[in-house]
């Protein structure tokens, strides 16, 4: 059904925060180590996880067992949310004063508007509303448990563990490469910075993630960017109140900054998935309307399997997707295209 805006506004949009810090990189460190299953998916190779491992202390490797079991991780990334902590010294100051209370609020998911006093209240101590809450969180595959752990264990044994498992990963993984690190995070927020002047918020969260189309929330006003190294190709999204996390993995040019010739690696699979016939064709049908792949191979006349291969180079350029069993055109990655190959030409 077709719609008649009667109200004169446009459609709002959210405010782009771009953040960076050695203490998130910590984090999501300690988060990746622990996530076994993901390790494989990882750019840095499991013989990198397995050194890493080998030279953690035996009380560091408990600490990491912990995280695994309870999904401490996530506490961690939302105690850092608080007050935007940037160092070591900071986040210890910080979890050794916070009040009991307080800490497991912070410590607990945001669920929406709608949930913030049942959190209150299950951070009180409220049965009732810690069971609302994993109630709430049933079908996702660690939060019941996670909140249950967090309201039931005792408050001292999660400060010792949340300030014992970051010093530990800190001085172990961070702090040997810690200049080095920093510089890489800071050049990549600073390139995110200067896009930011040339795309809209929702082309600038889609390129900096590699293609995550994200579109504006009623209760979200702030989409806060943070890159991440150690997670990459990932995308690690979160939620805080009024804000959506996106810990994006940095681009191949923060990480290579002396070869101004070298382009981001997606730049390079868009231009090669336009680079044929074919292709241009899918790309043009598909910029009409969404089709299935009955559709673009009656349209083309071309075998199924050859189509598929080609919107299989498509999709993964993050130029194309399926939407209820049609193939659709992400118009702003391909909208963008002039934007980023201007960015790679004029940078030094």
């Amino acid at each position: 059904m077709d719609v008649l805006n009667a109200t004169g506004r446009k459609r709002e949009t959210y405010h782009i925060e771009l953040k960076y810090s050695l203490m998130w990189e910590c984090a999501l460190g300690i988060a990746a180590v622990t996530n076994t299953p993901l390790l494989n998916t990882l750019e840095k190779p499991e013989s990198y996880w397995e050194d890493v491992r080998a030279i953690l202390s035996k009380e560091m490797t408990e600490h990491l067992d912990f995280v695994e079991r309870h999904n401490t991780w996530k506490a961690i990334l939302q105690l850092l949310h608080k007050n935007d902590i940037s160092s070591l010294d900071e986040f210890i100051h910080f979890i050794e004063y916070l009040q009991e209370e307080d800490l497991r609020y912070q410590c607990l998911p945001y669920l929406g508007l709608e949930f913030q006093e049942a959190r209150k209240r299950a951070a009180s101590g409220d049965k009732a509303a810690t069971h609302s809450l994993m109630d709430k969180t049933k079908d996702h595959n660690f939060f019941p448990k996670y909140i249950e752990f967090i309201c039931s264990t005792e408050v001292n044994i999660l400060k010792t563990h949340f300030i014992s498992v970051m010093v530990g990963w800190y001085q172990s993984v961070i702090q040997p490469n810690a200049e080095s690190m920093n510089l890489i995070l800071q050049r990549d927020v600073d390139a995110k910075t200067k896009m930011s002047l040339k795309l809209r918020p929702e082309e600038l969260v889609e390129w900096a993630t590699g293609g995550i189309h994200y579109l504006p929330e009623p209760s979200v006003h702030t989409v806060l960017l943070i890159p991440q190294y150690i997670y990459r190709p990932w995308n690690i999204e979160a939620d805080i109140e009024g804000t959506k996390v996106f810990y994006y993995p940095i681009s191949n040019e923060s990480l290579d900054p002396a070869d101004s010739y070298r382009p981001n690696h997606i730049l390079v699979l868009r231009y090669k998935a336009l680079g044929d016939e074919v292709r241009l064709k899918i790309v043009k049908l598909l910029y009409e309307k969404g089709r299935t792949l009955q559709e673009l191979t009656e349209h083309i006349q071309i075998g199924k399997s050859t189509i598929h291969h080609h919107l299989k180079i498509l999709r993964s350029a993050k130029l194309v997707d399926i939407e209820s069993s049609k193939y659709t055109l992400k118009r702003g990655p391909l909208e963008s295209l002039p934007v980023e190959l201007t960015h790679f030409l004029t940078k030094e």
